[in-house]
């Protein structure tokens, strides 16, 4: 069985194909073999700890709701401690058009962390404070993060997968590859 921890850079699509002409994807990162999938994704504009495997049954066994996925996030502005203590309890977003209550979450918030700086920088205004805040899940429901902190009134500005079970990007590059054995 091969699997591969991949640091997603900001602009690389989770997929080999591309879905538009021109859009950076997992290919240009690494001659992977033709057999190996991303175990969930990172949207275009999220960037961090992606594994690759051929193992169906380790593809499956992370995607459940057991695994915890952690997530540097930077939003825009700085959270009162009620707005992420809603986090905390489960708060409801919009999956598919429809109402979803997100499981309670682990939250706290944090330094700045020292990882590279993304390329292109995010977005500044001077005029309003951003802050760094680590959100625990173990699901994982498209941009599921960024319409959590949408909905207590703190949007995305940077969003950051640090670790996906036991494993974590440090020590890592954007666009670093490496062969682990799950």
């Amino acid at each position: 069985m091969l699997s591969f921890l991949i640091y997603k850079p900001f602009g690389v699509v989770s997929q080999f194909t591309e879905p538009v002409p021109g859009k950076r994807t997992l290919a240009d990162l690494f001659d992977f073999p033709k057999d190996v999938y991303p175990v969930g994704r990172l949207d275009e504009d999220s960037e961090g700890l992606l594994l690759l495997t051929n193992d169906a049954r380790q593809n499956q066994r992370l995607l459940g709701q057991g695994v915890e996925k952690e997530y540097w996030v930077q939003v825009e502005g700085i959270p009162e401690e009620s707005a992420l203590e809603r986090l905390r309890k489960g708060v409801s977003i919009r999956v598919n058009k429809k109402d979803f209550l997100t499981a309670p979450a682990l939250v706290r918030t944090m330094d700045a962390p020292d990882v590279p700086g993304r390329v292109p920088p995010i977005r500044v205004r001077l005029s309003v404070p951003d802050c760094w805040v680590a959100i625990t899940i173990r699901e994982g429901k498209n941009r599921q993060v960024r319409r959590m902190t949408a909905a207590i009134g703190h949007p995305t500005l940077r969003l950051l997968r640090w670790r996906l079970g036991n494993w974590t990007i440090d020590g890592m590059a954007p666009g670093d590859v490496k062969q682990v054995k799950l």
